[in-house]
């Protein structure tokens, strides 16, 4: 998986924070106070996105668009950590790493994932 690149995010990250479908006039409005950026550069990216499969979208009234997210932000960073692991040659190594940098809070929450995983697969 790619991650986004910046404006990508930017649209993804406001589709995630308000949990409900947009149009491109709203994420541009909120883009446009803290940088300026072009409607018609935000409908080809959140166009990119869809065609990329990260959003749908459906008809509102009249011509615009609205999108929501496929995947959730969760989900995202998941297949992000994946892609970085396969990315090693010795994934045990790579993943001992990866939780040697963890908080001990962070630890726990992985930990409860392992019990949570545990219990569905029966191990």
């Amino acid at each position: 998986m790619r991650r986004l690149g910046d404006l990508e995010a930017e649209i993804m990250d406001r589709l995630w924070r308000w949990q409900r479908p947009a149009t491109v006039r709203e994420i541009v409005n909120d883009i446009n106070r803290t940088r300026p950026v072009a409607y018609t550069t935000v409908m080809t990216v959140a166009n990119i996105l869809h065609g990329k499969g990260w959003l749908l979208r459906e008809q509102k009234e009249g011509r615009a668009w609205l999108y929501e997210p496929v995947r959730t932000r969760e989900e995202y960073a998941a297949a992000l950590m994946e892609d970085a692991l396969g990315a090693s040659e010795n994934r045990p190594v790579a993943l001992s790493h990866f939780v040697d940098q963890m908080s001990s809070a962070e630890i726990d929450a992985l930990r409860t994932a392992l019990r949570n995983v545990g219990k569905r697969t029966g191990t």
